[in-house]
């Protein structure tokens, strides 16, 4: 069967998704800010108190936003995951008692995430790749695609290539104790993540022959549809 290739209105945002998940994600950094701001930031005698105060607004704000996303119907796995990492944020900042200690996790899940979606093309399991074929119930079968395959390698160095950035902004703000600013950064990182949704289908498409039928539809070596095998 003869399929017209899939338009260059991304496809892959599709998958993907919007901005939504990422700025509900900013959210939580966001109230720790503010609540550490009005708790009496900057001030010797009432550090801990506004660390306390910002944990607070925190977690108050995360379960808010666990609430709506379940209405949303997101999965309940990835819900928690967030709040938990939100759980996670507040405790190390209680322990320490250093405001930029927040974003601390935030800062090692983006060293994290640079190594890993690195590795997944050096490894020849490109994450994007992996993540868009789950979406899609295709399992693997993309990887005996090999247009897909340099496809999706060349569009997860642009992944990869975003969580630079984000470290190449939190890490300098971390260490010159710049919370409002690191939670600016926070609440702006849909920005970068926007930006690979959208350049990732673009990215993509260089690697594919013209007559390729799109994500939706890996070939095989032979040129022949795996979606009909």
């Amino acid at each position: 069967m003869t399929r017209e290739p899939e338009a260059a209105a991304s496809p892959l945002a599709e998958v993907l998704g919007g901005r939504t998940g990422a700025l509900d994600a900013g959210v939580p950094a966001v109230a720790f800010v503010t609540g550490w701001a009005i708790a009496g930031a900057g001030s010797t005698t009432d550090s801990t108190n506004a660390v306390l105060w910002g944990a607070g607004a925190a977690l108050a704000a995360g379960v808010v936003i666990a609430v709506i996303r379940l209405a949303r119907g997101r999965r309940p796995a990835a819900v928690v995951l967030g709040l938990l990492g939100v759980a996670v944020a507040s405790l190390v900042v209680l322990r320490t008692g250093r405001a930029a200690d927040f974003f601390l996790l935030q800062i090692a899940s983006n060293v994290l995430s640079t190594l890993v979606w690195a590795a997944s093309v050096v490894i020849r399991w490109p994450l994007l790749g992996v993540i868009v074929g789950l979406a899609l119930g295709q399992k693997t079968r993309w990887r005996a695609d090999p247009w897909l395959l340099r496809g999706y390698s060349r569009a997860s160095w642009v992944w990869a290539a975003q969580y630079v950035v984000r470290v190449a902004v939190f890490v300098p703000l971390y260490l010159s104790d710049q919370v409002i600013a690191l939670g600016i950064a926070r609440a702006l990182t849909w920005v970068p993540l926007v930006a690979c949704v959208a350049l990732s289908w673009p990215v993509m498409r260089t690697a594919l022959p013209e007559d390729h039928p799109g994500i939706r539809y890996p070939r095989s070596r032979s040129g022949e549809s795996t979606h009909d095998q």
